[in-house]
């Protein structure tokens, strides 16, 4: 699922925020290494849950969801969607972690060039052989090591880890360091945008 195929859902709220570029080096290959407005490289990227119905926490200090009044950090970008429904990995990239016994859940980390993105929450549980660690979900086996491409089904929504619905928490760091997925998608938007411009 390109670009193309989500961007009419969207929030405005979403959309009105202001871009906040990361300074990094060149887009090596088909890597993506700067949020810049019209970027053709951001076209390469997928919107990374089916049946998407709306965003439910945004990245950044928040109340903490389980009630209280703490504040935390929220690392990522929440997406509800009805339990089930398809993950799809955001960019072509390399699985190099599964995971089930943390707040995250049961999760994939996946390295795409200078970039890591994980998807939480996830249906399923980590199993492991003599070939490795994997995620195990229905008929869906993810397994560390394993290249995944863009817009391919990584996993499906499901409430593990430390969650009050059904939800895909998605976290993206460039050089080690937290984005926030808005600004990505954002980039992602202004560059399909571009390119409809153009035609």
């Amino acid at each position: 699922m390109k670009c193309n195929r989500w961007l009419s859902l969207m929030s405005a709220s979403l959309l009105g925020c202001a871009l906040a570029p990361i300074v990094g080096q060149q887009a090596i290959g088909n890597q993506p290494s700067q949020i810049a407005v019209g970027t053709s490289i951001w076209r390469n990227g997928s919107f990374p849950v089916e049946g998407f119905q709306g965003y439910t926490s945004p990245f950044g200090y928040r109340s903490s969801p389980t009630g209280g009044y703490s504040t935390e950090f929220h690392t990522g970008l929440d997406f509800a969607a009805p339990t089930g429904s398809y993950i799809r990995n955001w960019w072509a990239g390399r699985v190099i972690s599964v995971s089930d016994d943390t707040a995250c859940g049961t999760s994939v980390r996946v390295q795409s060039g200078s970039w890591i993105h994980v998807y939480c929450h996830m249906q399923g549980y980590a199993a492991r052989d003599g070939q490795g660690s994997y995620i195990v979900d229905g008929g869906l086996r993810i397994r560390e090591g394993q290249t995944v491409r863009a817009g391919q089904r990584i996993g499906r929504v499901g409430m593990t880890g430390r969650t009050t619905g059904p939800h895909l928490h998605w976290t993206l760091k460039y050089q080690g360091k937290l984005v926030d997925p808005a600004a990505v998608l954002r980039a992602m938007r202004r560059s399909q945008d571009s390119t409809v411009s153009l035609k």
